[in-house]
């Protein structure tokens, strides 16, 4: 028979005014088959903020729930690599996917997270550079952005948004459904490479080629946008970076060299012009934040 007094004083320290004398754990639901009245569960960075918990994933690692609730479902904010900027009259990259779900289900287990890497920017001026790559937590799976146009292979590049094409091309990067936008295009006679698409707006294909501006949640518990896209580079005024952490295109002949997306928000890398293409832009790394009640 367990010696219930020794066993009360330790499982106080576990679970507190909601041990009933004479009862194990077990039988009170809270450990084994049954559940805690909250959810419960270890992994990235951990916050608490307004009431909920919040993990935070700048790279991969695992989520593991430990207990749920009778409503087992979290929120969960999901963004890929963006993708690297563009060459000679160079598109900026494309931001990578975004993937927003405010009541994702989850279950006792875990969850394997992967926080994708930003493409890389060009390295001569008839390319190198490349898509950025997948982020994932569980069935929601966010696609990396696409690279911007360079001379060889003039159009942007498909992707979460699409990249930005280089500056003889009307054909901007496709976006994949529900995670992005677009990257534009424009024949323009090399005058500018156009922006890439992002996650609330298409790339521009005009003068200047901004990019495509990204979107704002405040799942981390802050109001901050993520998944911007790359401005495309000009001979007069270049692209801005899409809200949401693109890089700035670069302008002909002059400094300062395109921006790399910013990190952990999944932003498109800066094009680049011309004999400067060294000087584009890596697209940001992507994110993963899960949040639910404390």
């Amino acid at each position: 028979m367990p010696d219930f007094g020794i066993m009360r004083g330790f499982n106080e320290k576990l679970f507190g005014d909601k041990l009933v004398a004479g009862q194990l754990p077990t039988q009170l639901g809270l450990i084994g088959s049954e559940s805690l009245d909250r959810i419960t569960a270890t992994g990235g960075t951990i916050s608490f903020l307004g009431g909920r918990t919040i993990h935070t994933f700048t790279s991969s690692g695992t989520f593991t729930v430990l207990t749920v609730n009778n409503s087992p479902t979290v929120e969960a904010l999901v963004v890929a690599g963006g993708g690297g900027g563009g060459s000679f009259a160079g598109g900026g990259g494309g931001a990578g996917g975004l993937i927003y779900n405010a009541s994702k289900s989850i279950a006792v287990q875990a969850y394997t997270i992967t926080v994708g890497s930003g493409g890389v920017k060009p390295t001569s001026d008839s390319g190198g550079n490349t898509n950025g790559n997948n982020s994932v937590f569980d069935t929601l799976t966010a696609i990396g952005g696409g690279r911007g146009g360079v001379s060889t292979s003039g159009d942007g590049k498909d992707g979460g948004s699409g990249g930005g094409a280089f500056g003889n091309s009307t054909v901007g990067g496709t976006a994949t459904a529900g995670q992005g936008n677009n990257g534009g295009g424009s024949a323009n006679g090399y005058s500018y490479g156009s922006g890439g698409g992002g996650a609330g707006s298409v790339g521009s294909s005009s003068s200047p080629p901004n990019g495509g501006n990204g979107l704002s949640y405040s799942i981390s518990g802050t109001s901050t946008f993520y998944a911007g896209g790359g401005g495309g580079s000009a001979t007069g005024t270049q692209g801005s970076g899409g809200s949401g952490g693109g890089g700035n295109g670069e302008k002909y002949a002059t400094n300062p060299a395109a921006g790399n997306g910013a990190a952990n928000t999944g932003g498109g890398g800066g094009g680049a012009f011309l004999v400067a293409a060294l000087n584009g832009g890596n697209g940001g790394s992507g994110i993963v934040i899960i949040s639910y009640p404390t």
